[in-house]
């Protein structure tokens, strides 16, 4: 992979350095409660994660880092990557609360909305998020995610029903 970066990030490889800082950040309330799948992560499901789904190729995972100072910030991930219809579904967390806010991940998805298109060779990038979740949605709107299908009552969480908006984003 070339190294992808703009003027204030990078994308690196994940590597199991990283993994005290994914259960950190995953486990974290800011974060947790942004996911569909909000049970708390260990070491072993972690581990589980990255030798079922990264190791086999169904998913590639990156660490965000800044870039003046090499601190890591977060995470972004393109996953269950289907190389026949040449699609994939893209995720991101920022795991430092005072990295929130400051356009990194919208940085982020535009790079890795280039990885998917010329290392991947993906059509398409598409990703789920709560409807109620507005700054994330115009972070994917800037990053050139266009909302396709609003889906009512779709994830029950904790006995709640939420609505789900479907975005993604064609390699034109």
């Amino acid at each position: 992979m070339d190294r992808y970066e703009d003027e204030n990030i990078y994308l690196r490889p994940m590597t199991g350095e990283d993994t005290e800082d994914i259960i950190r950040w995953r486990n974290s309330e800011a974060v947790r409660t942004r996911f569909i799948y909000q049970e708390l992560f260990t070491r072993q499901s972690h581990e589980k994660w990255v030798e079922t789904m990264v190791r086999t190729g169904r998913v590639v995972q990156m660490i965000i880092c800044e870039k003046k100072s090499g601190r890591k910030l977060g995470s972004v991930y393109i996953r269950d990557i289907d190389t026949v219809h040449k699609k994939g579904e893209y995720g991101i967390f920022i795991g430092e609360a005072e990295a929130r806010g400051k356009g990194y991940g919208t940085a982020a998805a535009v790079l890795m909305k280039q990885y998917a298109f010329a290392e991947l060779h993906l059509h398409r990038l598409f990703l789920r998020v709560f409807a109620d979740n507005a700054q994330a949605i115009a972070s994917y709107e800037k990053a050139g995610f266009v909302r396709e299908a609003y889906l009512k009552d779709d994830v029950c969480i904790d006995g709640q029903f939420r609505d789900i908006v479907l975005m993604a984003v064609l390699d034109t």
